[in-house]
C-alpha cells in the first residue's frame, strides 16, 4: 500500500505512522489548496523562489492551521545539497519560518526530541527522507538530491540518531515522493560518484552514453547498509515530474516552479 495517503487536498501524510501515534505530524505537502499564482500555483511553501512572499507566507498559515502547528515553532534548514546535520536547540526554534534569511546556514537535515517543534525541508524531485523511533520519540528530515544521497545523507542521519540513543532496530524511515528512475537521466560525471556496487542496483545505462539513477532506491540502499530494518523501510510510488496535479517538478518545469514542504513533528 502507498506509505503516502493523502490527508486533504494539500496535505499527504505516513498514515502507518500517524496511526501509530496520533499526536505524529508526518508528511508532505500537494501543490494544491494555496493561493500562489502561476508557474507557482498554488500551495508553494518556498520563500527562496521569486514567489510573492506574502503569498507564500499565507501559504504556510494554511499548514499551520491544518496541523496546528504555529509557525513560531517551525525549523528549516538553508538545504545546500550537503550532508549537514543540525540537533535543533531551543533558540533554533523557528529559523526559516518567516523569512529565508534566517534559516540554519549549510543545513541538509534536522532532528530533534522536542514535542510542539516542527522539522522542516523543501522539495521538488529531491528526495525526502523521514525518520522516527517511536521508543525514544527522536525523529528527523533529510533533504537528499543526487549528491547529498551519494554522498551518504541517509546513512549520517541513521547514525547521528543512534549517537544520540536510537535504536536502529526500531528506527522507521520513509522514503517520501521524488522524481522516479524513469524520469531522471543523468550523465556519467553524475553516475562516477556512485559506488560501483551500488550501479547494478539504482542505475541503468542508455543508449545515448546517459543513465536512469533511482535516488529512491539508491537512498533504500544506504538505510539497509545503516542497519535499518527492510520492513521498517517504507517507499512511495508518487513521481513528482510524472504527478504534475499533485506536485512540483524542478526538472520537469525547467526550473520555474514552487516548492513542497516535508515535515514532521510531534503535536
Amino acid at each position: 500500500m502507498e506509505a503516502f495517503q493523502q490527508a486533504e487536498n494539500s496535505v499527504l501524510t505516513i498514515k502507518k505512522w500517524t496511526e501509530m501515534e496520533p499526536r505524529l505530524k508526518a508528511g508532505i505537502t500537494t501543490r494544491l489548496g494555496g493561493i500562489s499564482k502561476s508557474p507557482f500555483d498554488s500551495m508553494n511553501m518556498g520563500l527562496h523562489v521569486p514567489d510573492n512572499p506574502e503569498d507564500v507566507l499565507k501559504n504556510r498559515m494554511i499548514l499551520s492551521n491544518i496541523l496546528d502547528v504555529s509557525l513560531d515553532n517551525w525549523v528549516m534548514g538553508e538545504q545546500v545539497h550537503g550532508t549537514e546535520i543540525n540537533l535543533i536547540s531551543q533558540d533554533q526554534i523557528g529559523r526559516g519560518s518567516r523569512s529565508h534569511q534566517d534559516t540554519l546556514a549549510g543545513i541538509d537535515g534536522i532532528i530533534t526530541n522536542q514535542s510542539g517543534v516542527l522539522c522542516t525541508a523543501f522539495f521538488a524531485d529531491c528526495v525526502p527522507l523521514f525518520f522516527y523511533d517511536p521508543e525514544t520519540k527522536w525523529i528527523g528530515i533529510a533533504h537528499a538530491g543526487w549528491r547529498g544521497t551519494v554522498d551518504q545523507i541517509a546513512v549520517k542521519m541513521v547514525d547521528r540518531l543512534i549517537g544520540v540513543g536510537v535504536n536502529k532496530e526500531s528506527l522507521l524511515a520513509a522514503i517520501g515522493p521524488s522524481i522516479s528512475s524513469s524520469n531522471y537521466e543523468v550523465d556519467a560525471q553524475v553516475i562516477a560518484h556512485v559506488p560501483e556496487y551500488m550501479k547494478d542496483i539504482a542505475a541503468k545505462a542508455n543508449k545515448n552514453g546517459r543513465y536512469l539513477l533511482d535516488l529512491r532506491q539508491l537512498n533504500k540502499e544506504y538505510l539497509l547498509q545503516a542497519g535499518i530494518l527492510d520492513e521498517n523501510i517504507s517507499v512511495t510510488n508518487y513521481c513528482t515530474y510524472t504527478d504534475e496535479k499533485l506536485f512540483y517538478s524542478h526538472r520537469r518545469d525547467q526550473g520555474k516552479t514552487g516548492r513542497m514542504l516535508g515535515f514532521i513533528g510531534f503535536s
